[in-house]
C-alpha cells in the first residue's frame, strides 16, 4: 500500500559524524564532571571512613610509641616545633605561626599547608588564649582543599583530648565546650578569658562560610 505524504531523507555522511561528535563530546562532560566530584570530595570521604574505622588502631599506634620512648609527634610525622594532633578524629597537622586572621592572602596560603595560629594570640605555655583556625572556604569543592584538617571537628565533645605539639614539647589539653557563633564575630580573638585556653576555629556547615564553629579546650 503507498504511503501518503511522508518524505524519507537519508542522512549525509557530515550530519552523521557532526552527531556523533556532539554525542560523545557531551559524554565525555557528563564523566569529567563525575571524576571531578570525586576527585573533591575524595579527602571528605576519606575523613568520614577513617574516624568510622581508624581510630582505635591509631591510638593503639600512639600507646607503642609511648612505650618505646619515641618522640609522639615525630611518630605521627608532624614538626615538633609547631603542629596539632587530635586522636578522637585522627586530625594531624602542622601549625603555621602568626597568621594574620584578617588577610586574606595570609589565611588562605597558611591553610593550603596546615592549620594557622592567628597573629596576636598567644602560644601554648603563656597561660592565655592559643587560637587555631582552619576555615575560610565558600565553596564545597574547597573542603578539599582547605577544610579537611578539621572537616570533623564537630564531632569532639567534652572530654576529648587534643595535643599540641610547640618547640618540641608537648601540650595537651582537653575539650570544655563547643558551640557555633556568627561570621563576623572576632570577640574569642581578643578575649583572652582567665587562664590558659586552646581554642580551634572552622567553618560551619563545612563547605561554607555562614558560621563559625569554636571548639575551647583547657590544659589537662
Amino acid at each position: 500500500m503507498p504511503n501518503h505524504g511522508i518524505i524519507y531523507q537519508a542522512s549525509t555522511l557530515a550530519k552523521r559524524v557532526l552527531y556523533h561528535l556532539v554525542r560523545g563530546f557531551g559524554a565525555g562532560l557528563i564523566a569529567f564532571a563525575f571524576i571531578g566530584i570525586i576527585f573533591s570530595f575524595w579527602p571528605i570521604a576519606k575523613e568520614e571512613f577513617l574516624y568510622k574505622f581508624g581510630t582505635q588502631e591509631q591510638i593503639q599506634i600512639d600507646k607503642f610509641a609511648q612505650i618505646i620512648g619515641k618522640s609522639q609527634a615525630k611518630s605521627l610525622g608532624l614538626d615538633p616545633y609547631f603542629s596539632l594532633y587530635i586522636p578522637k578524629i585522627d586530625a594531624k597537622a602542622k601549625v603555621i605561626a602568626n597568621v594574620n586572621p584578617g588577610k586574606a592572602v595570609d589565611y588562605l596560603n597558611a591553610l593550603s599547608d596546615g592549620v594557622a595560629h592567628a597573629q596576636g594570640t598567644n602560644f601554648p605555655g603563656q597561660g592565655k588564649t592559643v587560637y587555631l583556625f582552619s576555615h575560610s572556604t565558600d565553596s564545597p569543592i574547597n573542603i578539599a582543599q582547605y577544610n579537611a584538617v578539621f572537616y570533623l571537628l564537630r564531632k569532639l565533645e567534652k572530654g576529648d583530648r587534643i595535643v599540641v605539639y610547640f618547640l618540641d614539647q608537648e601540650h595537651d589539653y582537653v575539650v570544655m565546650d563547643k558551640f557555633t557563633t556568627t561570621a563576623n564575630d572576632t570577640s574569642w580573638l581578643t578575649d583572652d578569658g582567665s587562664g590558659e585556653r586552646l581554642i580551634l576555629q572552622t567553618c560551619d556547615p563545612p563547605g561554607t562560610s555562614w558560621n563559625r564553629l569554636l571548639v575551647i579546650a583547657r590544659p589537662i
